[in-house]
């Protein structure tokens, strides 16, 4: 089994994928979480933890770690901090330790920040944490969905390196798409946009 680090895990899409992680054959999350009472939730249920502010030091995060799930964000409040230099923080970190694979939730519309009408600060960030990324010689794959959504998942999504129109697709289809990307074949160092679909999530990704 890979050991996983979730950047995030308390967050809404994070705690997905860590409950996806858990009841997977192939993958053992560990939630990397910024508070000390974030730690209980998932340590109750028998899931490993690590204490650490990506604003802060973040290199003890990614010992024994094989890959990486960059699910963290600042819900707009620090984009520069958080979803730009944390990432890239954390990006520096993998890159020290050999890791096998990071994959990095992105967005769709952070390869052109600048036709945003809003959340242009936080495209910007996107934008150059996926570059920090792809330059950084770690096996990456990036995933940029349309806007998230609480809706139920329904396991079906559209993918294509550029989608071209712009929609949604709830947070457990991301969350299932990431995990799918883990797989060592996955699109390697490649960026595909998602939003919901037709075609079953296993079949849109080759393992």
């Amino acid at each position: 089994m890979e050991n996983i680090l979730v950047a995030g895990a308390n967050g809404t899409t994070g705690k997905k994928i860590v409950n996806l992680l858990e009841s997977s054959q192939y993958f053992n999350p560990i939630a990397m979480v910024r508070k000390e009472t974030q730690k209980k939730q998932f340590e109750d249920k028998g899931i490993k933890t690590v204490l650490a502010d990506l604003e802060k030091e973040v290199s003890h995060t990614t010992k024994g770690i094989d890959k990486i799930i960059f699910a963290a964000g600042s819900g707009g409040k620090k984009v520069k901090e958080v979803d730009q230099e944390g990432a890239k923080k954390l990006i520096d970190a993998a890159k020290k330790d050999n890791i096998k694979k990071f994959v990095m939730l992105s967005s769709m519309g952070a390869d052109h920040p600048e036709k945003a009408k809003d959340l242009k600060e936080y495209l910007e960030a996107k934008q150059n944490a996926d570059i920090y990324l792809r330059k950084s010689n770690i096996p990456y794959s990036i995933v940029r969905p349309g806007a998230l959504t609480d809706e139920k998942g329904t396991g079906k999504i559209k993918l294509d390196k550029k989608l071209n129109t712009s929609g949604e697709i709830s947070r457990t289809d991301v969350a299932q798409t990431l995990v799918h990307v883990l797989h060592d074949s996955a699109f390697v160092n490649d960026t595909f946009e998602i939003l919901e679909g037709e075609t079953l999530i296993g079949e849109s990704i080759p393992n």
